[in-house]
């Protein structure tokens, strides 16, 4: 990862250098998004943070954060991710609320109908789990375990399940392994699937289970129920249409039976900051803004009353 981190800023740094951007737009915690924000600061052209403020309780964390501090604007989804900023010294007039972006793509009217998705990738089933299960980097010795346990107890729940492979973090390979093992008519894995169409599977999907941010986003925002697996998503907020487990195979199967049971829940747009208008209305609003852009490259560390 390192190596990537490395090549990534380099490719980053020639490409600044030869656009010459007033702003350099970043979105979330990959390596990808690090690489940029570093170019950005060390090239004094103003450096814009998507989501910045959110916590999962891994190695993401880390780099979400130290992209926020390489940073001089932040559009965050909520006040939570608000106060963890202003924690973090930054300016809260630096701070803006947007909602999820994620959520405007969710609510278009230009989505596939489940028909055309089900049509385009094969699928016979009519109902259906969805499955998402990453490596978590620093338990990356244990994923091979968690792995098979994982796996095991979505076979013995008996449901169909649409399984999309892991990223490809540390530890990813011991996942994939495991998974391939498992594939069956009731359990179809697919390398990627492209967002709007993975969209609408969620939305009419039984249940989701693993531990991608999907399941603590996206899901709840459907009222999907969804099994949060183990510590990757730890420290995010957890609605009532969350399920949290450990990666014992009883435990997960369980998780799912109740999942199962509970049905639809009410919409849960915690991740949308509470705001009417749309995430792409109140980032429009905030770039428009000619103070976003007068904000010095210069940053000061904010203190709190110590």
């Amino acid at each position: 990862m390192g190596a990537v981190l490395g090549n990534t800023i380099t490719f980053i740094s020639r490409l600044s250098d030869e656009i010459e951007p007033d702003m350099v737009m970043i979105h979330g915690d990959r390596l990808e998004a690090l690489a940029g924000a570093t170019v950005g600061a060390l090239s004094s052209r103003l450096v814009c943070h998507i989501e910045g403020g959110e916590l999962s309780g891994t190695v993401d964390d880390s780099i979400r954060h130290s992209i926020s501090k390489l940073s001089h604007i932040h559009l965050v989804a909520n006040e939570q991710a608000v106060t963890r900023l202003v924690q973090m010294g930054e300016k809260r007039k630096h701070i803006h609320i947007i909602g999820s972006p994620d959520l405007d793509v969710m609510a278009s009217s230009t989505l596939p109908s489940l028909e055309e998705v089900k049509e385009y990738y094969g699928l016979p089933y009519e109902n259906y789990g969805i499955s998402m299960f990453h490596p978590v980097t620093t338990e990356a010795h244990l994923m091979p375990q968690y792995a098979a346990q994982y796996f095991k107890a979505l076979e013995v729940s008996g449901q169909n399940i649409i399984s999309i492979y892991p990223n490809n973090d540390t530890g990813t390979e011991s996942i994939l392994q495991e998974l391939l093992k498992y594939q069956s008519d009731k359990f179809i894995a697919f390398p990627s699937i492209r967002f709007e169409y993975f969209l609408v599977l969620l939305k009419h999907a039984k249940f989701m289970v693993g531990n991608s941010s999907a399941g603590i986003r996206e899901a709840p925002l459907y009222g999907v129920p969804s099994i949060d697996v183990g510590t990757r998503q730890s420290n995010r907020h957890m609605g009532k249409s969350i399920i949290h487990t450990d990666y014992e195979t009883k435990n997960i199967f369980d998780a799912i039976q109740q999942a199962c049971s509970l049905g639809k829940f009410e919409a849960d747009d915690t991740f949308n900051g509470g705001d009417t208008r749309t995430s792409t209305e109140r980032f429009a609003e905030v770039i428009n803004n000619p103070e976003t852009w007068n904000v010095s490259a210069q940053k000061r560390f904010i203190d709190l009353n110590l």
